[in-house]
């Protein structure tokens, strides 16, 4: 919210309150999250597979120390969190030549589930209407492969 004040000549100086409570639409962490799921159709860990097979692009988004300490999601396309939308935005100059569909189903996965929904949400945004992400994550993933294994 700006906050201005007016000289005697009519001169107006203003500031925007660094308050997140005087923007009238504030939101918790929570609720963005809450607000970035309503339009994702989330994968289960279990279904990554057949979301691959059935020709979905799976980013993984996890930072390199992540990676390094829990191994490599097989068959994902490794881009960091702080470029996805220009790698992937169709209109981009930046974007990778391997997304070459902007109605191809993108899932993103990040460590637990979190911050994929916020980057799947943005990429919808973008245009991008079939991405979404993986509930809980790389941890979900390999949480299942144990299971198995």
């Amino acid at each position: 919210m700006k906050q201005c004040q007016f000289s005697d000549d009519g001169v107006a100086t203003c500031q925007r309150s660094l308050d997140p409570r005087d923007s009238p639409r504030t939101l918790t962490i929570n609720q963005l999250l809450l607000e970035s799921r309503v339009g994702l159709e989330r994968v289960h860990a279990s279904d990554l597979e057949r979301e691959m097979a059935a020709g979905a692009l799976v980013v993984d988004t996890r930072p390199v120390d992540q990676r390094d300490r829990d191994g490599d999601l097989p068959g994902a396309v490794v881009i960091d969190r702080n470029v996805l939308e220009w790698r992937l935005d169709p209109s981009s100059p930046h974007r990778l030549s391997i997304f070459d569909d902007p109605a191809r189903r993108i899932v993103v996965v990040c460590n637990e589930g979190y911050s994929s929904s916020l980057a799947a949400h943005t990429l919808q945004r973008l245009g991008l209407t079939r991405a979404t992400d993986l509930i809980g994550g790389f941890q979900a993933w390999a949480a299942l492969r144990k299971q198995s294994d």
